[in-house]
């Protein structure tokens, strides 16, 4: 008689069958891919002088191009506003300024958009480690957004120490109360360590490359070069000999004929012509050619520390710059314009393979020449971290180009300029400017890169024209002033302090908000030197007011009886003037 064979003695013989199954199965399964570390690098103030994007034959940025040759690089990538407050607060939290209000750097990001939730505090929520150094907002840290930050966060002050000269200015005079007073360059007798600034924030970024990590992490450098003032040490200065320096290969003397009224009031400006008078337009070039190679070396030290640390594998590489610069072309200095020269900037990405949002990787030395918006990068860096979905973000991810980037790509970039009408819009052949009063330009960036021959008022030319607008901004947030409580405060002379100057007005008007805490009525005065002082009128205790003015005058405040209590001198900006009590 056959023993019956129970459930379990049948289970005893199929045990070892079962084991070899599982195993199989689980060897055959993919590996579930490790969250990527993120390494988010910001260059200030680069336009597209660096040697792989070709825009000065003298640029010298090998290590830039270095990472460009083992990533994709965006050959029509432009910022979200030409100015650094708007177009890093709209990075941050991936909120273009039509969306958010943000437009003008002497907003306050908090002010503007209180709850925010920008990247590191979204990686944060997410299980990542987020920290920083060096500038990567406007002048600020954002404490709340980050787990660690060099300097202390506490601070909201980005930058470490950083050696300037004693006496300055060293090469370019003030021309005047306007000019800003970081308009100047110089070599440094100094070693990069004894410079301190970005050099300390490489050491500290490289750092924390070359140690293990228990978790996943979003490590943001902020390179402050090539930002003014262009002082770096003397060495990088020396590669780049006087007597050799070309012009601005954008440059056209009569570059700004065929622009609107419009275009020809944001174009000219006092800086490139004040430059040209004193000599010092080819010393200029000089200074920022060599504040880029320096910002270049020190780029090189992060990503060196990055290749020979235990992260290299696992950690996606960004490369940006928050917008471009003018070195004389429109006869512009500076940057706040929506030409070409000001809205493109550097984009690198590396992706290595296995990474969650894009198992591939980018293919090295990949181009990509579709337009793309920098307000796209906190999409992008959700999706190949394989973090949820954020609803508010609006801006399309990058992937599918990092994927292929010959990629069917529907979309333009938008670069919001300070104010809510004025904008431009870039496709992949042409590029299109709206200002406020409804001046327009178009420009063929295949037959014209530097953006010389207005076509907006060629019939041949409507349809990319009317295309290109329909992708500007639509109802776009209003502009929001700034309280006054958050503006740069002018230097208050009590009476008998100093003696009191005349008034030298120069510049453009903007309003400066007078806030008398005296404690008593007060009366205000334009200070005329030898004339008498020009009134206009009382302001009462506690009161504020906003007064149109000019830099370089002078502000005289007396009692009731005349008799003065001091005065203010207005510098090259918005600011708020308080009077004291007394």
């Amino acid at each position: 008689m056959q023993p019956i064979a129970t459930p379990f003695r049948r289970l005893r013989w199929m045990l070892p069958s079962l084991m070899s199954c599982l195993l199989w199965t689980s060897l055959s399964l993919p590996a579930v891919a490790e969250q990527p570390n993120v390494l988010f690098i910001s260059v200030d103030d680069l336009n597209d002088w660096i040697g792989c994007l070709k825009g000065h034959p003298q640029a010298r940025t090998p290590n830039i191009d270095r990472l460009a040759e083992s990533g994709m690089l965006f050959t029509n990538a432009h910022c979200g506003s030409p100015a650094c407050n708007g177009s890093r607060s709209a990075i941050m939290s991936g909120q273009p300024a039509y969306v958010s209000g943000m437009y003008d750097n002497l907003q306050k990001m908090r002010s503007v958009m209180p709850d925010a939730e920008l990247i590191p505090k979204y990686f944060s929520k997410h299980g990542y480690w987020s920290a920083g150094s060096g500038k990567i907002l406007h002048y600020i840290i954002d404490a709340q957004s980050w787990d660690d930050y060099n300097p202390p966060k506490e601070t909201e002050d980005p930058f470490p120490r950083t050696l300037y000269p004693e006496q300055r200015p060293v090469s370019l005079p003030r021309g005047g109360p306007w000019q800003y007073i970081e308009t100047d360059w110089g070599g440094l007798d100094a070693t990069d360590e004894e410079f301190g600034g970005d050099w300390l924030v490489s050491k500290w970024i490289g750092e924390q490359l070359s140690r293990e990590h228990d978790q996943p992490f979003f490590l943001a450098c902020g390179i402050y070069r090539p930002h003014e003032p262009w002082f770096v040490p003397q060495k990088y200065f020396d590669q780049f000999p006087l007597d050799e320096i070309q012009l601005p290969p954008g440059y056209a003397a009569d570059d700004i004929d065929d622009l609107p009224p419009a275009g020809k009031k944001l174009a000219r400006n006092r800086y490139f012509a004040h430059i040209q008078n004193e000599g010092q337009w080819k010393k200029a070039i000089q200074g920022y050619l060599a504040s880029i190679a320096f910002a270049d070396a020190m780029v090189g030290r992060v990503i060196t520390a990055l290749e020979e640390g235990p992260n290299n594998d696992n950690t996606i590489v960004m490369l940006w710059s928050d917008h471009g610069w003018h070195l004389g072309e429109k006869e512009h200095w500076q940057k706040y314009t929506g030409w070409r020269v000001c809205t493109r900037v550097p984009l690198i990405v590396r992706v290595p393979q296995g990474t969650t949002g894009l198992e591939q990787g980018t293919q090295p030395g990949s181009v990509c020449q579709a337009p793309v918006s920098l307000v796209s990068l906190y999409t992008t860096l959700i999706e190949l971290a394989g973090l949820p979905a954020k609803a508010s973000l609006q801006e399309p991810s990058l992937v599918p180009l990092l994927k292929d980037p010959q990629s069917t790509w529907p979309h333009m970039a938008v670069t919001q300029l300070m104010s809510p009408e004025n904008y431009s819009v870039s496709g992949p052949r042409y590029r299109y400017i709206h200002y406020a009063n409804g001046d327009e330009e178009l420009y063929d960036i295949e037959t014209d890169p530097y953006e010389w021959n207005n076509l907006a008022g060629d019939p041949k030319f409507a349809e990319p024209l009317t295309r290109l607008k329909q992708h500007g901004p639509k109802d776009p947030a209003k502009f929001v002033p700034p309280a006054p409580s958050s503006l740069t405060k002018l230097k208050w002379h009590p009476a008998g302090s100093a003696a009191v100057p005349a008034s030298n007005p120069d510049g453009n008007r903007f309003n400066v908000t007078f806030s008398n805490q005296s404690g008593q009525p007060v009366k205000m005065f334009q200070s005329l030197g030898d004339q008498a002082p020009q009134p206009f009128g009382v302001l009462e205790s506690g009161w504020s007011k906003p007064q149109l003015t000019r830099p370089g005058t002078v502000w005289l405040i007396t009692d009731l009886d005349d008799q003065p209590l001091g005065h203010f001198v207005v510098g090259d900006r918005t600011a708020q003037a308080v009077i004291p009590k007394r």
